[in-house]
């Protein structure tokens, strides 16, 4: 096995992101929006970590989908 020593140690999560990318339509893209949004929700979601926004436009995505 070769190891790059400048390379971060791949955590399980990284490698999922990976590998549920691989194969997948190209992402859309995404436009600008302001939205406003109750404050506490926000703060739950940032306290979620990195990538909190991505993960709300996923559960609106989901949303949109079970009511088409």
């Amino acid at each position: 096995m070769v190891r790059d020593g400048d390379s971060p140690e791949w955590t399980p999560e990284m490698f999922a992101r990976t590998v549920a990318r691989n194969g997948l339509k190209p992402v859309q893209k995404k436009a600008l929006l302001s939205l406003r949004v109750d404050a506490d929700v926000i703060e739950w979601f940032r306290s979620q970590g990195a990538g909190y926004q991505s993960r709300m436009n996923a559960l609106l995505r989901a949303y949109m989908e079970a009511h088409k």
